[in-house]
């Protein structure tokens, strides 16, 4: 198996093609990894949750790191890494990013009603706050693996 960099280009055209990736965050020198559903469009990262420990962290440290893959065996995959910085997508200051997020979002899959759902079983609250937030993009780095050729 060779390992090589791709481009920024393939990063790019990755992310377009997946829509789950895992998220971290960090506070107090804890890091925290959570599986996300996104969405891609230059520049940004956008993503919906319910308030929770990573919305906690989140809003405390802003700087986050996205890993998202595809993975066909051992021996073929391709990986990208993704760094940047969190922004909560409140309103009324964000009203316009938010609802581009939400549209972005519902691209993909219905998005809203796992995460929400599965937090109202939880919580029985259902005024729970939901929150749309991005990663504005610092840095994009990629990897893929190749079989050896025999």
């Amino acid at each position: 198996m060779r390992i090589i960099p791709i481009s920024q280009e393939e990063c790019i055209e990755m992310l377009q093609r997946v829509s789950i990736g895992r998220l971290a965050c960090s506070l107090n020198d804890q890091p925290y990894v959570v599986p996300v559903a996104f969405s891609f469009e230059p520049g940004h990262l956008h993503f919906f949750s319910t308030f929770g420990q990573k919305i906690e962290w989140m809003r405390q440290n802003p700087k986050l790191c996205l890993q998202a893959d595809e993975i066909g065996n051992r021996s073929n995959w391709t990986s990208v890494v993704v760094t940047g910085t969190y922004l909560e997508l409140r309103e009324p200051q964000y009203t316009y990013e938010r609802e581009h997020a939400q549209k972005q979002l519902a691209q993909h899959s219905r998005y809203w009603q796992n995460p929400l759902a599965e937090r109202r079983e939880q919580t029985s609250d259902l005024a729970m706050e939901l929150v749309f937030f991005r990663l504005d993009i610092t840095s994009m780095s990629g990897l893929r693996a190749m079989p050896e050729a025999e």
